[in-house]
């Protein structure tokens, strides 16, 4: 019976442990309450710097060589042997193609025998004139008959130097089934294959002269001012992007794409190295300075307050955080410019700004305390 009672508890006994475990209960919710309260977030920042108005567009470009040419052979024919391919970079006079030489060498033995015969016509008719004139100074022939050989002797003399022109034409033609590479350059369009017939003057090679290099870019009608206007004009590659070369517009075209409704803008490298070679993507700048001074910014400083915009500034010696209220010029790729609103050395929150409240501590990112 006393083991029994010993273990017996009154109704009290269990409401004062019940009690007890609720107060328990309340009290880690309040520490857990505490402990969210302060939370400290981390944030990134930046320095205001107050600079002019350097209004800055980019578009991407293709590395073309200025000048070109478009080789073709000069007589036609059938090709027998094709030398080079897309890409390849010929010295002047590498062989590039050759025709079917059948014919022209046909045409050069006509051309030779044709020579041959007006030559022995030539000697004939010297002969024939030498032996009349004396006979016309004997007075044995006529003037008239003599002054008939006489001419028949110019006549092949004239046929001899038409055969003459006529071999040389024919030689030509011979060399002219090579097609040579007259500048050495960038093979950059083939329009022949082996067996292919051509015609006289057709286009059968596009190559590229490396000589001078610009850049090529499209650009929509609506941003033709700032192209004409730009203060100055920077080209990156994309191998390369923290080199700038020096740029300045050539050419922009009169007209439109019929597709793409952009213009053609040719943009001269000023100073180029070997690094920049034909086919290479670029990143093109165009820079113009507009009046006013500006801060800029990452948008992902920007915060709404009462649907306008601002941005919250850092406080070094409380590390807390305040709305500041901004009047934004104009919407970039990237960033936003700030005309007014912000002062020279303020520190600005750029990242993790939606989720700050007016007096909130913060801290910063690592990789920014270092």
């Amino acid at each position: 019976m006393n083991s029994q009672k010993k273990y017996k508890y009154t109704i009290n006994d269990l409401i004062l442990l019940l009690s007890i475990l609720l107060l328990l209960i309340g009290l880690s919710a309040c520490k857990k309450e505490e402990k969210v309260k302060t939370v400290i977030r981390p944030v990134l920042i930046q320095q205001v710097k107050i600079q002019e108005n350097w209004q800055q567009a980019t578009y991407a470009g293709e590395v073309k060589a200025r000048y070109k040419m478009a080789l073709g052979f000069r007589i036609g024919g059938k090709i027998v042997e094709r030398f080079i391919e897309v890409g390849d970079v010929v010295a002047p006079g590498t062989l590039l193609a050759r025709l079917d030489m059948e014919d022209s060498i046909l045409q050069f033995m006509e051309a030779e025998g044709a020579l041959a015969a007006t030559t022995a016509e030539k000697k004939k008719a010297e002969l024939d004139l030498k032996r009349y004139t004396k006979l016309y100074k004997d007075k044995m022939i006529s003037a008239s008959e003599h002054l008939r050989f006489s001419n028949s002797l110019d006549i092949a003399k004239a046929r001899v130097t038409q055969a003459k022109a006529h071999l040389e034409v024919t030689r030509n033609q011979s060399d002219y089934t090579h097609l040579y590479a007259d500048k050495g350059g960038v093979v950059t369009a083939l329009e022949m294959e082996v067996g292919q017939v051509v015609v006289a003057g057709q286009t059968v090679v596009n190559l590229a002269l490396p000589e001078e290099k610009e850049v090529v870019i499209a650009v929509a009608e609506s941003r033709l001012a700032e192209i004409r206007h730009a203060d100055e004009i920077k080209v990156s590659l994309w191998i390369a992007p923290k080199h700038y070369y020096p740029g300045r517009i050539r050419e922009i075209s009169p007209g439109a794409d019929p597709v793409t409704r952009t213009y053609r803008v040719r943009i001269s490298l000023l100073e180029i190295d070997d690094k920049v070679q034909l086919g290479m993507t670029t990143t093109v700048f165009i820079i113009q300075k507009k009046e006013g001074r500006v801060v800029e910014l990452p948008l992902t400083a920007l915060f709404q307050k009462g649907g306008k915009p601002a941005v919250w500034i850092y406080s070094p010696d409380t590390s807390k955080v305040h709305l500041q209220a901004v009047t934004i010029l104009e919407y970039q790729y990237d960033s936003v410019l700030i005309q007014s609103g912000l002062k020279n050395g303020q520190i600005v929150v750029t990242a993790g700004v939606h989720k700050l409240y007016p007096g909130q501590y913060v801290r910063l990112f690592k990789r920014q305390q270092q």
